[in-house]
């Protein structure tokens, strides 16, 4: 399984994902999810992916390596795109790319054509954003009134971004919930482990502030599991009790 988070802020954007792959509880691997492509102080962008790891592989290849144009002949690349949204394009048509070459023989063997991607950066002089991709190549975007998007194992990790992130939420503290979000995954689902990447880009700085890997025994991602955990059990015993049923004793 997989849980990749991206949280789009008034002061930049966050993007954290999970590492690790696994085709039963025997066959566990760990896999860099999120792939930074990059100009310095001209662009950054942060692609995390989700589904099937060939597919998602040979996106992300085909993006290093840039599409034909069809009209000039010309690669395509994420570092010559003109604006964001031509970028989200070119992810999308990778996947579309993936799917004619290798979708039929997917499907013959009866393997799922399945990923979906969080694309997100800034080119320098025009607006941060963040956009999901799907498997058809479609894309939306990350909007001010829901300030992040998800992809994989999400449904664990969702309720507190809802309750916790706004768009004018300090940046380092929507990594702090998105750190949350991830623990609340890991939690609840093994698939989704660690080691944990993430990225943090402030807002027209054109180069990631912070590019960290989370490894296991990493005493503040500890401290905060703890935190958390005890934080819950407070809020829950500090609630009154439901007025139903006989008086407790």
């Amino acid at each position: 399984m997989t849980y990749c988070a991206g949280i789009l802020v008034q002061d930049g954007l966050v993007m954290i994902a999970d590492t690790r792959t696994n085709a039963g509880l025997d066959d566990v691997s760990t896999f860099r999810k999120l792939h930074v492509f990059s100009t310095p102080s001209e662009r950054t962008f942060g692609l995390m992916t989700a589904g099937n790891l060939s597919v998602t592989q040979s996106v992300v290849s085909l993006l290093h390596e840039g599409l034909a144009n069809p009209e000039t002949g010309e690669m395509d690349t994420l570092l010559n795109a003109t604006t964001m949204f031509r970028a989200a394009q070119l992810v999308g048509r990778a996947i579309r790319a993936v799917r004619e070459m290798d979708g039929d023989a997917m499907k013959e063997a009866g393997v799922k054509f399945d990923v979906s991607m969080l694309f997100g950066g800034q080119i320098k002089g025009q607006p941060m954003r963040l956009f999901m991709v799907y498997g058809a190549g479609n894309f939306i975007e990350c909007g001010m009134d829901a300030p992040f998007l998800q992809i994989g194992e999400h449904k664990y990790g969702k309720p507190i971004l809802d309750r916790a992130v706004t768009y004018k939420t300090h940046l380092y503290d929507a990594l702090k919930v998105g750190l949350i979000s991830m623990d609340s995954t890991m939690r609840s689902n093994l698939g989704v482990g660690l080691p944990i990447d993430l990225i943090v880009l402030r807002r027209d700085a054109a180069e990631p502030e912070l590019n960290r890997r989370i490894e296991a025994g990493e005493p503040y991602f500890h401290d905060l599991r703890e935190r958390w955990s005890a934080a819950l059990r407070a809020a829950h015993t500090a609630i009154p009790r439901p007025p139903y049923g006989p008086p407790s004793g």
